[in-house]
């Protein structure tokens, strides 16, 4: 994942007493880069809200903020087993 100034996204803080200074969903000590690296693995958006307890407001704007003015990647709308 590129270097970014997560420090612009509202959702997202980084604190020395958190996960070494790494950006960290506001609030909570979920590395943003959980995102990511699940998303690579194929995980899908319902997924990691559910293994990280984070709303799909929170993963979505992180997606979207790195992302640029790129949209969200679409969503499966197939209920979850």
């Amino acid at each position: 994942m590129a270097k970014l100034n997560w420090s612009q996204c509202p959702g997202v803080e980084s604190s020395g007493g958190k996960r070494s200074s790494a950006a960290v969903f506001r609030d909570t000590r979920i590395p943003v880069a959980v995102v990511f690296d699940n998303l690579e693995l194929g995980a899908s958006i319902e997924d990691i809200m559910d293994w990280y307890h984070l709303s799909r407001e929170q993963v979505v704007a992180v997606i979207e903020f790195a992302g640029g003015t790129a949209p969200a990647p679409p969503i499966d709308p197939s209920p979850l087993p």
